[in-house]
């Protein structure tokens, strides 16, 4: 225990305040750093953004961000050993980061990247297009060739960077493809332009409710019949891909069947750079923010790798784990990825569209950030019952890193809401 007591409220089924509790926090958890690149699995924090505390982050504004806090995030990331995928969902991507503050992201992430030798792959989709274009859009060619227009505009300015590149899910081509042969034919324009082997990314409806039907059909089977003839075509251009869809027999069947694929044909490009990859098989990259620690451990058939925006809440315990992993100790690893999955599913609790306020709610516990706020005032997507809730089982599982700091942050939140606890 870490000697520090807190007073939380209880509340009832309504949201009153029905009672109180004092609480000693817990102390951190054995958090370590590696010594070594960690090797077992390769491993991706989906981190937010930070914003101007100041600033009018406020919705339908531009983003507004704190690069500093926001640099020095990542580079706590990098440091526990894992990769930071940017520019993704977790970054609001279409939720209140605008394209202008995208694509500074993306440059300032991978320089940072490059500055210390670490892994950063960035979301590349469709978002730059306006709004109002995008509702006028209709099915056929012409709104097929705005996106995938949209989409090369993007993955350069990605791989200019010298970041790799994450294909998204587009709510735009989900609302002018007809059927799976316009998917196909989109992603194969796409994955022309790959300097090198890219992620795919399927997004669930859970996270953004404007994906419905993608890749074609509602139908998850059919959908993933599509999204495996993709890969096929263009295998040797994938490095694997993440799929969010909270569902673990899914993700098992999908991974068996990447890893039943058989050795890349390695494609020419006009870079010279040479797209074959290092493995006969499609990594999957696990997204499942619910059911994370039993994919990552894996069974005698293989584990997922990760992409995870809880491991942007999580990462000291993340790290640890994988350094288990490494070290042969999977039971080690699993119990360490366990220990923190209540935390998981309550911040990816639905409506899931609103995990990002949880990560943040985090962070300025842990003070990574001077402010609780969120870029477009997504900050206030949770509830104060929700986010005491959080603190709970953060402290649960060892993940406040600072006992004193988290208390006196908890009692300024109570007192701003008017919560006696």
């Amino acid at each position: 225990m870490s000697g520090v007591a807190v007073v939380l409220p209880v509340f009832d089924a309504e949201g009153r305040v029905a009672g109180s509790e004092a609480v000693e926090l817990n102390a951190p958890g054995p958090w370590t750093t590696p010594s070594a690149p960690i090797t077992s699995r390769i491993a991706f924090a989906a981190a937010h953004v930070v914003p101007q505390v100041g600033a009018e982050n406020v919705p339908g504004a531009p983003a507004v961000v704190d690069w500093d806090a926001t640099l020095a995030y990542r580079h706590r990331i990098w440091e526990h050993g894992l990769g930071v995928a940017d520019a993704m969902d977790t970054a609001q991507r279409g939720m209140g980061l605008d394209w202008a503050a995208t694509q500074e992201l993306v440059r300032r992430s991978a320089a940072g990247a490059a500055s210390v030798g670490a892994r950063v792959a960035c979301g590349a989709g469709t978002d730059q297009l306006d709004p109002a274009v995008v509702a006028a859009l209709q099915p056929g060619d012409a709104g097929l060739a705005v996106v995938t227009e949209a989409y090369r505009e993007q993955v350069h300015v990605v791989q200019d960077a010298g970041a790799q590149v994450i294909v998204m899910a587009s709510r735009a081509l989900a609302q002018v493809a007809r059927g799976p042969e316009d998917y196909a034919r989109v992603y194969d324009a796409v994955l022309a332009e790959a300097d090198q082997p890219v992620i795919l990314h399927w997004l669930g409806t859970m996270f953004d409710p404007a994906l419905a039907g993608y890749w074609g059909s509602d139908s998850v089977d059919d959908a993933t019949a599509t999204f495996l003839d993709l890969i096929r075509a263009h295998q040797a251009r994938v490095d694997g891909v993440k799929v969010s869809l909270l569902d673990a027999a899914h993700e098992v069947g999908l991974r068996r069947s990447l890893a039943a694929l058989p050795s890349p044909v390695v494609e020419p490009v006009e870079t010279g750079v040479s797209t074959g990859s290092t493995s006969s098989s499609v990594r999957l990259y696990t997204g499942d923010d619910f059911n994370y620690p039993e994919l990552i451990a894996g069974d005698e058939q293989g584990h997922s790798d990760a992409l995870l925006g809880i491991f942007a809440a999580i990462y000291p315990a993340a790290s640890t784990a994988l350094q288990a992993f490494d070290a042969g100790d999977a039971e080690g690893g699993h119990k360490i990825l366990a220990s923190t999955e209540a935390l998981g599913r309550h911040i990816f609790a639905a409506p899931t569209y609103y995990y990002k306020t949880g990560i943040a709610f985090l962070s300025w516990l842990n003070g990574f950030q001077s402010g609780f706020s969120l870029v477009g005032g997504l900050h206030s997507g949770r509830s104060v019952r929700h986010l005491i809730e959080l603190a709970r089982l953060a402290d649960g599982c060892g993940m406040l890193l600072d006992p004193p700091l988290a208390a006196a942050r908890l009692r300024a939140f109570l007192t701003t809401n008017g919560v006696a606890a």
